[in-house]
């Protein structure tokens, strides 16, 4: 298993817990961004910067992922195609997507899409807490012991 992060909007304190994994585990992470962050020196962690534009992290990831590897990301059109090609991926709060579930999720951005460009005020994300957190790092072990039996 290979963990794979869309680590643009990716939250610090989910990266830490990500560093701290791959240390541990010995699994490959591999953050992928438009800009230069800081990454830990590790022998399992790289960091790839792509060109700046539409997507150009998410092009790679997609292009890159194996059946089985696990992304970390909250762009769910990017969960889609990670479903397709039979690789796991999950959000900075630990939600699973599924293949069952994506669509519904698919539809819903849309939908709140095109209630902003409406004018519409939708509020945004609640805030990460901690909780979000905890939850997180109890569904990485679950995925990674999921992923490496």
């Amino acid at each position: 298993m290979h963990i794979w992060v869309d680590a643009d909007a990716c939250p610090s304190v989910i990266k830490d817990i990500l560093f701290k994994a791959a240390r541990r585990t010995g699994l490959p992470l591999s953050l992928v961004a438009n800009h230069s962050m800081s990454v830990p020196p590790d022998k399992h962690i790289t960091l790839t910067i792509v060109p700046s534009g539409f997507d150009a992290a998410d092009d790679y990831i997609v292009e890159k992922i194996e059946a089985g590897d696990l992304v970390i990301t909250g762009d769910i059109p990017l969960a889609a195609d990670i479903l397709a090609k039979n690789a796991k991926a999950m959000n900075t709060r630990g939600d699973e997507y599924d293949k069952s579930s994506i669509r519904a999720a698919l539809t819903m951005r849309d939908f709140m899409d095109t209630m902003r460009s409406s004018g519409e005020h939708t509020g945004g994300p609640k805030a990460f807490s901690q909780r979000d957190k905890q939850n997180f790092a109890n569904a990485l072990d679950r995925m990674i012991t999921a992923g490496t039996r």
